[in-house]
């Protein structure tokens, strides 16, 4: 509360503490409040999605090249071989979930977090990851391709 000074008025210098303490609390609030909420996201649910229709036309993939798409929430990533055969991974690497790419000079699945790489099947062949890249199934349908998890 407010004290009051001589005369009966309140007293300016509380009332000016008063202020500034107020202005302080909330520029505190204003600071605090986004940091803890990025410090502690709200919970999202896993996307249960278990089929994905790429909008890319099969003859447009170019042999020994690979592209990124979104799997749910994940990434994914379309490779067509040396060969021309379709393949579809996970993009997350089983090391420490980062992104994987694929690097058409070398003919394989490489992670540049930590030099990881894996050979056409998804299968590690160097490097720190310590298991495959999850395979999904890959059926060219049309002028569309569609990616689906694996039973």
């Amino acid at each position: 509360m407010i004290e009051e000074g001589c005369g009966g008025k309140p007293s300016r210098r509380k009332f000016i503490n008063w202020f500034l303490n107020t202005a302080a609390g909330a520029f505190l609030l204003s600071v605090f409040y986004p940091i803890s909420r990025y410090l502690i996201p709200p919970p999202v649910g896993e996307s249960t999605a278990a089929t994905v229709t790429l909008p890319t036309n099969p003859t447009e993939v170019k042999p020994n090249s690979g592209q990124i798409f979104k799997f749910g929430n994940r990434p994914g990533l379309l490779i067509r071989t040396p060969t021309g055969e379709l393949r579809a991974f996970s993009a997350v690497c089983t090391h420490l979930a980062c992104t994987v790419q694929y690097r058409p000079d070398l003919s394989h699945i490489w992670c540049a977090c930590h030099n990881g790489h894996f050979d056409l099947n998804g299968i590690n062949i160097a490097g720190p990851p310590p298991r495959p890249l999850e395979q999904y199934v890959v059926q060219a349908r049309g002028k569309k391709i569609v990616i689906s998890k694996s039973a």
